[in-house]
């Protein structure tokens, strides 16, 4: 019974593609965004220009005041460097703020590495430059995290007041 077990399941398993077959095929980067806590994973296809965050087209992102700054990586580059592709986001983690820094370096990441995949080199440079150029944190993330608790104090740093009485 155990070499029956043994030799389907292996040949199951042969039969299957690779992720990394699948994802040439299919023309498809897979990029990450962080911020804080915060965790946005942009997937890109080929497509027609749709941007989703969760399912949720990324023009309804709430608060409506930091939507802008989802849009940057778009409005600096252009709504033309878009149309060619699909991107679709899942963000989990941070707060309110966290999750749109997260998305908007996400995407960032996720248009420079589709163009450095299946476009050419030198409009994938143009692109990155613009982004560095702009604003650093679009494609590289902040390294500050929040310092634990220590004891003797109501804070990190901070200490108990002191009394001599």
């Amino acid at each position: 019974i155990r070499d029956r077990v043994s030799t389907q399941s292996t040949g199951f398993f042969l039969s299957l593609p690779s992720m990394a077959e699948a994802s040439v095929k299919k023309g498809s980067v897979q990029t990450f965004g962080r911020k804080k806590t915060a965790v946005a994973v942009a997937h890109c296809t080929k497509g027609r220009g749709l941007i989703k965050v969760n399912g949720c087209p990324i023009e309804l992102i709430q608060p409506e005041i930091l939507r802008y700054k989802v849009f940057e990586p778009i409005l600096l580059v252009g709504r033309e460097k878009f149309n060619q592709v699909d991107i679709r986001l899942r963000v989990k983690g941070g707060g309110y703020t966290s999750q749109i820094y997260a998305i908007r370096q996400a995407v960032a990441k996720a248009l420079v590495a589709y163009y450095q995949k299946f476009v050419d080199e030198q409009s994938k440079k143009e692109i990155k430059d613009i982004f560095l150029s702009y604003d650093r944190s679009l494609l590289v993330a902040d390294p500050r995290r929040c310092e634990p608790k220590k004891f003797g104090g109501p804070a990190a740093r901070a200490r108990f007041q002191k009394s001599y009485r």
